[in-house]
């Protein structure tokens, strides 16, 4: 089974959890295109770092999710596509990837809420998840930020009605 990020559940409320994120490192390509354009073409460039494009010539293992990542909102043209690297990942030991497109950074530990559903993560589907998440953590009086990641889990070949996907958004 493919290894997830690491978080813990701080607290289930109706329709969404409150979640503690453990620190880890990402490889993150940045896109100016739309959330479409930008996880399809920054795909490839993040699943050749793992695939031994990188300056040890080593394979390292995928994990879940892929995340998107976007202040300006789903309709942004302004996106960071990120694969989680493995939990014992350590920025310093990880090799350097010979893509350009491919910058790895810490990522700390922070507290997101996040709703969960299934079926293909189009962008109207997503525009309705995260609006119907920041609307559920207002009703709770949980201050979040601008930032929305759609956290896709399943690659595009599983049938779309079984996709796993998840809306996370940062609390201040």
């Amino acid at each position: 089974m493919t290894e997830r990020q690491k978080y813990k559940v701080l607290n289930k409320y109706s329709g969404f959890e409150l979640r503690e994120y453990e620190a880890c490192v990402v490889a993150e390509v940045s896109s100016l295109d739309t959330y479409r354009d930008a996880a399809q073409n920054a795909f490839g460039s993040l699943f050749g770092y793992l695939s031994k494009g990188n300056s040890k010539a080593e394979k390292i293992s995928m994990t879940a999710p892929v995340i998107a990542l976007t202040e300006h909102g789903l309709d942004s043209q302004a996106w960071k596509i990120s694969f989680v690297m493995p939990a014992d990942s350590v920025l310093e030991n990880l090799p350097t990837p010979t893509n350009g497109r491919v910058v790895l950074r810490d990522l700390p530990i922070e507290k997101c809420v996040a709703l969960s559903f299934k079926g293909r993560a189009n962008l109207e589907i997503l525009k309705r998840k995260e609006s119907e998440l920041r609307a559920l953590a207002e009703e709770n009086n949980i201050h979040l930020t601008l930032e929305t990641r759609v956290c896709r889990f399943d690659p595009p070949f599983k049938p779309g009605f079984l996709h796993y996907n998840e809306i996370v958004i940062p609390i201040q």
